[in-house]
């Protein structure tokens, strides 16, 4: 990890505008169980109007499911989750799709479908929640190429892009629709750091231009570093820490620290459960097939 200092002064040079005071997202004792093991412990969190949250974690912390959860898209098994003002549990469906149009997703693949142009894989959310005319559709897809820098390439095949330049499409499409959060899946995995570092310069100045919310989960940790308002820690399915970049360099705890500076943690794993992870046993991938 590099010198603390040479981060915080590194982030001091970029104006960061104050988050608002309201929660997007509200998260109250969430547990949640892929058969009979406890991914989730209990978690509690919020996002904050105009925030980069960051979630962090070693494999198999929990990060993926608490995203998941935070896009409504995993049923829990308690506690209560509210999603721009609404207690997901006690709106009706149509009331549910509405809110989930205000959500903007960015994968990890940037999940273009290769028969569609760049310009078709942007207005795709579109056709699909509005009654647009192609025109306006297509004047929308080109202003938020032009938003992500790749301007004049609506009509390319995503074969005919760069790994980078297949991110920036996904974050196009993903902010078509105005949404109010934008969730962001290992944005930089793959890339390499120059093109990582830019494309962190990309969600920074999203955030900035557009005011959304943006929640992120990598394992880069400048990446983090650089984008993130607050980071939470997950630990096992639990809550190690959420803080500020400062807050987490400065933290006393053993655990965050081993994160940090990537100290694998001994393997304590109980055999019988090892044997069933062996067998496929409780293994939370098969869990939605």
């Amino acid at each position: 990890m590099r010198n603390p200092e040479s981060i915080i002064e590194e982030r001091k040079s970029r104006h960061r505008p104050q988050t608002g005071p309201n929660a997007v997202i509200e998260v109250e004792d969430l547990v949640t169980h892929y058969g009979e093991r406890m991914i989730l412990k209990g978690v509690s969190m919020n996002v904050l109007e105009n925030e980069i949250m960051v979630i962090m974690g070693g494999s198999g912390s929990g990060k993926s499911t608490l995203l998941r959860h935070l896009m409504a898209l995993e049923e829990k098994t308690s506690g209560t989750m509210r999603i721009l003002g609404n207690d997901i549990d006690q709106i009706g469906r149509q009331e549910f799709l509405d809110v989930r149009k205000k959500l903007g997703v960015a994968f990890q693949s940037g999940a273009l479908f290769s028969s569609m142009t760049v310009g078709e894989n942007i207005m795709l959310p579109l056709y699909e929640h509005t009654d647009l005319d192609a025109l306006t559709m297509e004047i929308m897809a080109r202003m938020k190429l032009e938003v992500v820098e790749l301007s004049g390439f609506e009509n390319l095949m995503p074969s005919e892009l760069s790994g980078g330049m297949i991110k920036r499409a996904a974050f196009a499409r993903a902010i078509v629709m105005d949404p109010k959060v934008l969730f962001c899946d290992e944005p930089s995995a793959g890339l390499d750091p120059v093109v990582a570092s830019a494309l962190d310069d990309l969600i920074l100045d999203m955030r900035d231009a557009m005011g959304m919310s943006i929640v992120v989960v990598t394992h880069e940790l400048d990446s983090a570093f650089k984008i993130a308002d607050r980071i939470t820690i997950l630990d096992r399915g639990e809550i190690l820490m959420v803080g500020t970049v400062e807050e987490v360099l400065a933290s006393k705890s053993e655990r965050v620290h081993a994160l940090l500076n990537r100290i694998p943690e001994e393997d304590t794993m109980d055999p019988d459960e090892y044997l069933n992870r062996l067998v496929g046993e409780d293994n939370p991938g098969t869990a939605h097939l």
